[in-house]
């Protein structure tokens, strides 16, 4: 079974989470992408998100492990969103699994990159008062 091309870019960028590989991660993200670092936390744009990234490397003690546990891919023209099991891990924490959400935009060349990176999906709602 052929794997969709945004399955292939999420393993890219669990690799290089692991890896520390920041060069290649952030080739993954749009210019003016939104990670969530953590609830009430964002990194907005290349430069913000590679800097989380580091500082989440270094708050792990260089141990974070990431991988997919299962996902959902809804397209629309060139846009998509992803429904996730992400597992996450470290030396300093156990294995959780978030629900991760995601939104891909497919760029002319026919790549997608990630607009949005929200690991924590509707866990951000947690504690808000409506």
């Amino acid at each position: 079974m052929t794997k969709h091309p945004i399955e292939l870019v999420i393993k890219k960028a669990d690799t290089a989470i692991v890896q520390e590989d920041f060069n290649t991660l952030i080739d993954i993200y749009s210019a003016d992408a939104v990670l969530v670092v953590k609830p009430g936390m964002n990194a907005t744009g290349k430069v913000q998100i590679r800097k989380a990234f580091e500082a989440i490397a270094t708050h792990f003690n260089h141990t974070l492990h990431v991988e997919q546990a299962g996902m959902k891919i809804l397209e629309a023209g060139d846009t998509a969103l992803v429904i996730a099991k992400t597992v996450v891990s470290a030396s300093n924490m156990p294995a959780t699994e978030r629900s991760a959400i995601y939104v891909f935009k497919k760029i002319a060349n026919g790549d997608w990159l990630c607009q949005i990176d929200n690991s924590y999906g509707h866990e951000l709602l947690l504690g808000e008062k409506p």
